[in-house]
Formats: C-alpha cells, structure tokens, sequence
C-alpha cells in the first residue's frame, strides 16, 4: 500500500515537471493584433464596411484583406493610427 503512494507520488511530481519544462519551453506568444484594431475602430459594429462587426474588420485588416477606408464611421485619425499601428506590427 505504502509502495502504490509513493509510486503515484513520484509519478505525479515526474509529470508535474515535465509540464512545467514544457510550459516554458513550447510556450507560444498570444497576437494581439486583431484585438488592438478592435480597440481602434469606433465600435458602432454597424457592419457599414461589409464585415461583421468591426472585430470581422480588425480580422480581416491584420490579414491584409481590407483597407482602413472601409470602415465609413471612423475619423481619419483613427485611420491614420490603425495604418501606423499595421505597418509597424
């Protein structure tokens, strides 16, 4: 009995280590962008740009499937910002 709960127990601290190696080792970095655009557009998810919702628009602006001029309500402020922020991104 004894034997069975330290065996678990090692195996349970040999598998903790392990994730956490791999963890550190495989970690990959989250892309902000589309959230970042999302946060630059007006919000009115008016849908005026052909896109659903200005989150459809941030996708398809950091997959270089739109221009900026699409989105009809934003001042050209913002626009200016958003072709700044892709092309340093």
């Amino acid at each position: 009995m004894i034997n069975a709960i330290l065996m678990m127990l090692v195996v349970g601290a040999l598998m903790g280590l392990i994730l956490g190696f791999s963890d550190k080792v495989f970690y990959v970095a989250p892309d902000t962008r589309v959230e970042d655009v999302t946060k630059m557009l007006p919000g009115y998810n008016c849908g005026g740009c052909g896109y659903p919702g200005c989150s459809g628009l941030a996708e398809a602006l950091v997959n270089k499937e739109a221009e900026v001029t699409n989105c009809k309500p934003s001042s050209p402020q913002q626009k200016e910002a958003i072709k700044e922020y892709l092309s340093t991104h």
